[in-house]
């Protein structure tokens, strides 16, 4: 999934040597905080957080099968 979500981030911003895809485990959940250049958190988060939310939707269904819940951060 953290190989998945970083194709995807890279593909939306100018900077794409600079994204880090992180994973935080924990009991019942996993948390993947996405890193960006300064300049490409707006590509990323979009208008009125409409490819944030995208990227979280797309992220929580490949994961559907997973026993944990899944989230996604732009850090």
């Amino acid at each position: 999934m953290k190989d998945f979500l970083e194709i995807v981030v890279r593909q939306l911003v100018d900077h794409p040597e600079q994204v880090v895809v992180e994973e935080e485990e924990s009991e019942k959940s996993i948390t993947y905080k996405v890193t960006v250049a300064e300049e490409d958190k707006g590509q990323v988060i979009g208008r009125e957080g409409k490819i944030a939310k995208s990227l979280r939707t797309v992220t929580k269904a490949a994961s559907r099968n997973m026993p944990k819940m899944v989230f996604v951060d732009i850090v």
